[in-house]
C-alpha cells in the first residue's frame, strides 16, 4: 500500500469514527502531499514523502513553542494532536548510537576535517536520515563531532 493510499484509508476511518481532529490533520497531510506533487509535476517518492512529513513536524514544533509562549493552551493541544497524527506515517526514529554511527561514516566518506566541512557532511547525511531523525539534532551532532 502506498503512502497516499494509507492516508486515504486513515481519512475514511477517521470520518467513520467522527474523529474531527484526526480527520483535520489527515486532510492537512493529504493537501500538503497534493500541493507538493503539483509543484513537482509528478508523484512523490518515499524519501520526498518523508521529507514533507519532516517539514510538517518542524512546523508543528515551532507552532507549539510559539503558542506556549503566547499562553494559548488550546492551540498547543491542537498542534500536538496534529503532530501525533503526522508521526504515525513517519518511519521509526533512529537511536542515538545509530545516528552517531551514520554521522561518523559520513564524516569518513567526505574526509571532513573541521566545522567548515559541515555542509559536505550534511549533504551526504540528510538523505540517509530524513524522517528518521530530527534535522536540528543531526546538525548539532555533526557540528559537535567536527569540532572535537
Amino acid at each position: 500500500m502506498t503512502f497516499k493510499n494509507k492516508v486515504d484509508q486513515e481519512m475514511i476511518l477517521a470520518a467513520k469514527a467522527t474523529d474531527k481532529i484526526r480527520l483535520s490533520a489527515l486532510r492537512m497531510l493529504k493537501n500538503g502531499l497534493h500541493n507538493r506533487e503539483i509543484d513537482l509535476k509528478r508523484e512523490l517518492n518515499e524519501a520526498e514523502f518523508f521529507q514533507l512529513l519532516s517539514g510538517m513536524v518542524k512546523q508543528r514544533r515551532d507552532s507549539i513553542e510559539q503558542f506556549e509562549k503566547g499562553g494559548r493552551p488550546d492551540l498547543v493541544e491542537k498542534e500536538e494532536a496534529e503532530l501525533k497524527v503526522i508521526r504515525e506515517f513517519m518511519p521509526a526514529q533512529m537511536s542515538e548510537t545509530e545516528l552517531d554511527a551514520i554521522i561518523a561514516e559520513a564524516i569518513r566518506e567526505t574526509g571532513a576535517a573541521g566545522v567548515r566541512d559541515m555542509g559536505k557532511v550534511m549533504k551526504i547525511l540528510m538523505p540517509r536520515v530524513t524522517g528518521k531523525a530530527d534535522g536540528k539534532t543531526v546538525g548539532e551532532k555533526v557540528k559537535l563531532m567536527l569540532s572535537a
